[in-house]
């Protein structure tokens, strides 16, 4: 059942969806999410300082943004990849979360602007995420207290891009105290029990996924590929520690769940948080449900504690 706070929210939705994002531009879909993100984001956390940064990766540069929390602990540096469908989202969409999440860590925050399909599609934003990992490991000094520890963290498709990166680069001494996945799309193939309760009129509408998906992958046909739908990697030993955020009203719920008990099976530590009567992106929506700053700070100690096993 959705959380009371959020049934004017859902029943607006359902009394005006988005239209089909095959009917509008690429542009135009940022623009509406960009629109809705910044009327829904409240008052801007206080932090002490933000900077917009460049990471200078092989044959290009993406944008950044570091933000510096009150009471800033220095106990690890957050690479952030925000959600969006592998078509939407920017700096400014999570500001607003990422401010909030920097202030309840005291960890400083790096949000990373990656490449969005159509215009890059698949592996671009993988290539992003992996790259970026490295270059900030490489460039610590730049962001943070050189001998800090990473937790490399993200939300929707922004989350399946980094715990990609996670797995892909598990060989390497990153120094990842943890990777913070929050309700994933593990893959373009979406017949769980939770798409088929929650796929229609619940803010997430899997038909828009599958749609963008189709953007994403720009043709490439291998599901199997575990870059694409990370529940096929064939072996996980040795992937950063997980904190496994799911939403009980999301239609991602399910390979979200399913993903953490792959990454237990292959011996990885998870915790699995999962916030009751919330929908998919609710931690992006203060206004509405007061709740989500519960779950916030609740997700911020699991941090803390995953960086103090880490040393």
């Amino acid at each position: 059942m959705v959380h009371p706070s959020l049934e004017p929210y859902v029943n607006a939705v359902r009394a005006e969806p988005e239209p089909h994002p095959s009917l509008v531009s690429a542009d135009e879909s940022r623009a509406a999410y960009r629109e809705s993100a910044l009327a829904n984001r409240g008052d801007p956390q206080a932090v002490e300082s933000i900077r917009e940064v460049e990471l200078a990766l092989d044959g290009r540069t993406l944008r950044a943004r570091l933000y510096v929390p009150l009471g800033d602990e220095s106990k690890a540096l957050v690479v952030y990849f925000h959600g969006g469908g592998f078509i939407v989202g920017d700096l400014d969409t999570h500001d607003a979360l990422c401010r909030r999440l920097s202030s309840d860590t005291r960890m400083r925050f790096l949000s990373v602007e990656y490449r969005l399909a159509p215009e890059h599609p698949f592996p671009a934003g993988i290539d992003d995420a992996v790259d970026s990992i490295g270059y900030v490991f490489a460039h610590l000094a730049e962001f943070d207290d050189p001998d800090v520890r990473l937790i490399v963290m993200g939300d929707s498709a922004g989350a399946t891009l980094m715990t990609v990166a996670c797995a892909l680069t598990r060989a390497e001494d990153l120094r990842i105290a943890a990777q913070v996945v929050i309700y994933p799309t593990l893959g373009p193939d979406l017949f769980t029990d939770s798409v088929h309760e929650y796929g229609v009129g619940h803010a997430l509408d899997i038909a828009h996924l599958r749609h963008d998906y189709g953007l994403y992958l720009n043709g490439w046909t291998d599901r199997s590929d575990p870059r694409v739908t990370p529940l096929m990697f064939e072996d996980l030993t040795g992937a950063p520690s997980a904190i496994v955020v799911v939403a009980q009203c999301d239609p991602l719920r399910d390979e979200a769940v399913a993903y953490a008990g792959l990454l237990e099976h292959f011996g990885v530590r998870v915790e699995l948080l999962e916030a009751e009567g919330m929908i998919h992106g609710f931690l992006r929506l203060p206004t509405m449900v007061p709740e989500a700053l519960e779950i916030i700070d609740d997700l911020a100690k699991h941090m803390h504690r995953y960086v103090e096993a880490a040393k």
